[in-house]
C-alpha cells in the first residue's frame, strides 16, 4: 500500500511553517470539518496540527493522529517538525520511511545540518528537491514517493559552487534521464565513472550495549554494528565481501565438499563426418581448439548416440563443474584465532544481491559511487566485553563515603583504547571530593552528580584504579535510601571488535582488469555500557 499523502509541512518548534507542499486537492483547498472548524485553506490546516497536537501534552506520545477526516503522520528531527496530511488509508511506515529517506537526502545536500536555519537557507534547492516535475527528479509526485537516491538526484540538481562529493570529475557527456537510470539494474550508481586511483575504504563500527550486576555476572549484553564503505572505483565493479560467520563458513564448506556437479550442456555438441573410429580424446581436443570448452578446468565425457545420417556420430558432453572454484586466498580463513561469529539480525543496502547472499551466503554487490553504509547487524552470543569494572562503594555514617573502581581492559596488549571515561554516580548532598587515581584525572560534576574519571589512553591488558573520599552534607529528619544508579563507562578501542567479526576477504572485479586498494579499519565503541554498584 503506497503513501498516498496529500500534504507535507516543514513546522519548527512553534507551530510556524517554514516550506510545504501540496500534492492533492483533497485537503487544504477543499471543504472540511475538523471538529467543528471548517479548513479551507493551508494556515487552517496548521492551525488544526498546532491547536490538537503541539498545544496539548499529546505531544510526541504518538506520531500518528487523526483529526476529523485527515490524518496527521508528523516526526521531530532537530528543532523542525515534518508533518505528512494524508486524507485516505496510507502505508504509515512507508511514510515515515520516506521522512527519514528525505532527512538524510537533505542533510547530504546541506553539509551534514538539518534545522532551521537550514531550511530557510535552502528554501529553494528543497523546492526543487519537492517540484522539479520538467527532469522527473522530485522525490514525491502525487503524494507517492518517488526517487530519494542522493547519487543520482545531485546529478541532476546542484547547488552553485557546490560540488558532490559523490560525483566524480565534470564529464562533458550528456547525463542520462533520471527515469531510465532509476529504473536501471544499477539505479544507485551512474556510468562513466573514473578515478586515477581505484580505493576502497571498509569501516566496521560496533556499540557494545552491557549491563552487569554488582557481583560481576553479566545480565544483559550485545553488539550492534554497522559496516561502512567509501568506495573511489571506476566502471561499474563488482565486489564480493566475505565474513567470518559461523553460517557463512558452513555453506562455503558444504559447497566445497559436495561432488562435482554433472550438468547437461545441450548447446555444444560435435559431428563428425567419417568413420566411428574417433576416439573421445581427439573429439574434445578439437572442440578445445574451437574454444568451446577449457579442457583443463573441466572433465568431459563424452556418450555417443546415433544421428539421422549414417555416416555421421553425434556426441552429446556431460561436463563435470570441478576445478570451477579459485583457492582461497590466505586471508580467507576463520580469523587468526579461528572464530566463528552468529549474525542475529542483518540489514542490507539495496545494492547487496539478496539472491547470492541466500544461496551462498557472501555479500556480493555492486557500490554505489561515494560513502554509505553497506549493511547493520546484531549479535547477542559470544560477546568480547573489552573492559570489566569491579566497584566498591562503603557508606561510612550518614556524611561519608568511599568509592574504589578498578577498571582491567580485556583486549589485546598491543592495543589501546582512547577516550576513556567512568562515571561514578554520588549523593545530591555531596559537599567534598578527593581522589587518588593510578591513571588519568578526575572531578567532581555537580550537574550530573557524579565523579568523572577521564584516561586519555588506556593499553591493553592493564589496571587503572580510583579511590575516592566523598563528603555529604548532614540532612535533618530521617535518613532516605539512596537508589544507587549504575556506573557509566564511555570509550573506543581502534581495530578490536567485541563480536570477533573479522573481514576474511573483499574482492573487486571490473572488465578492465584494474588494481585496487582495499583499506579496512575496526572500531569499538560504548554503547549504554553500564555496572551496577
Amino acid at each position: 500500500m503506497p503513501v498516498a499523502a496529500s500534504a507535507i509541512y516543514f513546522l519548527n518548534l512553534r507551530g510556524d511553517v517554514l516550506i510545504n507542499r501540496l500534492y492533492r486537492d483533497d485537503v487544504g483547498h477543499a471543504e472540511r470539518y475538523i471538529f467543528g472548524r471548517m479548513l479551507n485553506s493551508r494556515g487552517n490546516m496548521v492551525d488544526a496540527f498546532r491547536m490538537h497536537i503541539m498545544q496539548t501534552k499529546e505531544l510526541g506520545t504518538c506520531p500518528v493522529r487523526q483529526i476529523g477526516g485527515c490524518s496527521f503522520l508528523y516526526m521531530r528531527i532537530s528543532n523542525v517538525y515534518i508533518v505528512i496530511v494524508v486524507s485516505s488509508n496510507a502505508n504509515v511506515a512507508c511514510a515515515f520511511k520516506f521522512v527519514v529517506e528525505a532527512v538524510a537526502l537533505f542533510k547530504s545536500y546541506f553539509g551534514g545540518a538539518f534545522d532551521e536555519d537550514a531550511i530557510r537557507n535552502n528554501f529553494v534547492l528543497i523546492y526543487e528537491l519537492l517540484d522539479d516535475i520538467d527532469n522527473c527528479t522530485e522525490i514525491m509526485d502525487f503524494g507517492y514517493p518517488q526517487n530519494l537516491s542522493p547519487e543520482i538526484l545531485k546529478l541532476y540538481i546542484t547547488q552553485e559552487g557546490v560540488r558532490s562529493p559523490f560525483s566524480s570529475k565534470p564529464s562533458e557527456k550528456p547525463v542520462p534521464n533520471a527515469t531510465l537510470q532509476v529504473t536501471g539494474a544499477v539505479g544507485w550508481r551512474r556510468e562513466g565513472l573514473v578515478y586515477k586511483k581505484n580505493e576502497v575504504f571498509l569501516d566496521i563500527v560496533e556499540s557494545v550495549n552491557l549491563l552487569m550486576s554488582s557481583k560481576g555476572s553479566v545480565l544483559r549484553c550485545d553488539v550492534t554494528g554497522k559496516i561502512l564503505m567509501k568506495c573511489f572505483l571506476s566502471g561499474m565493479p563488482d565486489l564480493k565481501l566475505g565474513l567470518n560467520d559461523k553460517i557463512g563458513l558452513e555453506k562455503e564448506a558444504q559447497l566445497k565438499s559436495r561432488p562435482a556437479k554433472r550438468t547437461w550442456t545441450s548447446n555444444i555438441h560435435v559431428t563428425w563426418y567419417g568413420p566411428f573410429s574417433r576416439s573421445s580424446s581427439e573429439i574434445c581436443q578439437a572442440v578445445a581448439a574451437l574454444g568451446a570448452l577449457d579442457l583443463p578446468t573441466y572433465d568431459i565425457e563424452l556418450t555417443p548416440s546415433l544421428c539421422s545420417c549414417s555416416a555421421a556420430r553425434r556426441w552429446r558432453f556431460w561436463v563435470n563443474e570441478r576445478g570451477m572454484s579459485t583457492p582461497p586466498a590466505k586471508d580467507e580463513g576463520k580469523g587468526k584465532n579461528g572464530k566463528t561469529i552468529e549474525l542475529d539480525d542483518v540489514t542490507f543496502h539495496q545494492c547487496v544481491n539478496l539472491t547470492r547472499f541466500n544461496s551462498e551466503k557472501t555479500v556480493s554487490f555492486v557500490p554505489p559511487d561515494g560513502e554509505f553504509e553497506l549493511m547493520k547487524y546484531r549479535i547477542t552470543e559470544g560477546v568480547n566485553l573489552p573492559f570489566r569494572v569491579l566497584p566498591t562503594i562503603k557508606e561510612l555514617g550518614r556524611t561519608r563515603m568511599e568509592i574504589n573502581v578498578k577498571v582491567k581492559s580485556v583486549f589485546g596488549a598491543k592495543m589501546f583504547a582512547l577516550g576513556v571515561v567512568v562515571k561514578v554516580p554520588v549523593p545530591k548532598q555531596t559537599a567534598k571530593t578527593s581522589f587518588q587515581t593510578t591513571s588519568g584525572k578526575a572531578k567532581y560534576n555537580a550537574s550530573i552528580d557524579s565523579l568523572v574519571w577521564k584516561i586519555r589512553k588506556f593499553p591493553g591488558q592493564t589496571e587503572a584504579t580510583m579511590s575516592a573520599e566523598v563528603e555529604l552534607i548532614s540532612t535533618m529528619g530521617e535518613k532516605k535510601s539512596w537508589n544507587r544508579p549504575p556506573i557509566q563507562m564511555e570509550f573506543q578501542v581502534p581495530m578490536f571488535t567485541a563480536s570477533g567479526l573479522r573481514v576474511r576477504f573483499l574482492k573487486v572485479w571490473e572488465k578492465s582488469g584494474y588494481n585496487t586498494v582495499e583499506w579496512v579499519r575496526y572500531i569499538t565503541r560504548a554503547g549504554s555500557y553500564e555496572i551496577r554498584c
